[in-house]
């Protein structure tokens, strides 16, 4: 007998059961896994972006693009400030990197983990490695919840804090919407977020490996500008990725039922009339030079023979020929190089889950469910996600803390 489950050893799983475990709770968190936190382990690339480092509620809440509004409580209660001094509690370190993001000074995930489990455990609950299938219910609350051997443990509430479905080798395969669908709540369609795109262009497998830095995106809705970023971005044999690609991923709500497409910038640095006087340079220089061999200062090797292509001169072309009309078309190709987006790559893939159970069935002053009496949620199980930068762990913690203390 606990007098609380946490099904799910993960960010909020473990946030949850200290919170509670400190209030005098007898928390049993059950983790299907063999070690908690898997996901934990590879966020931030290894280093685990653990929050960002805003200290105004707006400036959080900005980040959000799904159910903001629903995390005002949750963020009040615990902001990123808390997070990190939490953390720094812990013994673990931290610094602040490019866009306020948040990172152990060590650059290691596994001190976070270590530190989280630590205090999840020396709060006093207990982690036991075990997989919930289902509830059994009694009069429209919870009493036991059943393990996938058919064993069960008798409870007075439970918090589902399973994670998404992205990467299902750390443990999130969805688990945590069959549950909520069991007792009646509604489960918003699950979408991949901070994802790479999957691109149309014939030229796509051609740039396959090449990395780009220091360029600037625009990401289009029907032609109508929705989101820009300056950063890292990496092509691949289905399409593009990379930091700036996985931020833009958030922004696409509508993939089927809208156009979409990437412009990059590879040049921002430059506006036109620079870029154009610097292949006006290039050309002087390299006059007896066929067109497609004049490139090779201004572009990555990789890219020359595409931008040929794409540009409509003749690769054989002397570039003393070219004219001023096809120069022009140069510059605006290189500023604008656009790439057509048809769809998300899968879900498995993503970094985070945009969809999960409905807000409107959660009390967001408690993080209770208003369908079941005793039951609480936390994390990314819950229909909202943010964008990249740690914002994302930042409500696992957040709606963990609310969660913990209410029940």
């Amino acid at each position: 007998m606990a007098d609380i489950v946490v099904i799910g050893g993960g960010a909020a799983g473990l946030m949850c059961a200290a919170k509670s475990s400190q209030n005098g709770n007898h928390v049993t968190v059950l983790e299907k896994m063999p070690r908690p936190a898997r996901k934990l382990m590879i966020t931030g690339k290894g280093r685990c972006n653990l929050t960002n480092a805003v200290y105004d509620i707006d400036d959080l809440i900005a980040n959000v693009p799904t159910n903001p509004r629903f995390l005002y409580s949750a963020f009040s209660s615990f902001m990123p400030y808390d997070t990190m001094a939490l953390f720094e509690g812990l013994g673990v370190p931290l610094k602040v990197e490019r866009g306020n993001r948040v990172f152990p000074q060590s650059d290691k995930a596994v001190d976070v983990v270590d530190a989280l489990v630590r205090y999840c455990k020396d709060s006093g609950a207990k982690i036991v490695h075990a997989a919930a299938k289902a509830f059994e219910m009694h009069n429209g609350v919870i009493t036991a919840v059943i393990l996938d051997d058919n064993s069960k443990i008798s409870c007075d509430k439970v918090a589902v804090c399973t994670g998404g479905k992205s990467y299902p080798a750390t443990g999130s395969t969805g688990d945590g919407y069959i549950l909520a669908r069991s007792v009646g709540h509604t489960v918003t369609p699950i979408k991949p977020s901070l994802v790479a795109l999957v691109c149309s262009n014939h030229f796509i497998p051609k740039l396959q490996g090449l990395s780009l830095k220091n360029i600037e995106i625009h990401l289009f809705e029907n032609d109508k500008e929705i989101f820009t970023d300056f950063g890292e971005m990496l092509f691949t044999h289905y399409g593009v990725s990379g930091p700036v690609i996985l931020s833009a991923s958030s922004h696409i709500r509508n993939m089927g039922s809208k156009d979409y497409y990437i412009s990059i910038d590879l040049k921002p640095a430059l506006d036109e009339p620079a870029l154009d006087k610097r292949i006006q340079r290039d050309f002087s220089e390299l006059s007896n030079k066929d067109f497609i061999n004049s490139l090779n200062k201004l572009l990555p090797k990789k890219l020359i023979p595409v931008i040929v292509l794409l540009s409509g001169i003749e690769p054989s072309c002397k570039v003393n020929q070219i004219t001023k009309e096809q120069r022009q078309k140069l510059v605006r190709l290189i500023k604008n190089f656009k790439v057509n987006i048809s769809e998300f790559r899968p879900v498995e893939e993503a970094i985070i889950t945009s969809g999960g159970v409905n807000v409107k069935e959660i009390e967001p002053k408690t993080m209770k469910s208003k369908i079941v009496d005793n039951l609480y949620f936390a994390g990314e199980v819950i229909d909202v996600d943010a964008y990249t930068g740690g914002f994302n762990l930042q409500i696992a913690f957040s709606t963990a803390v609310l969660c913990g203390e209410n029940m």
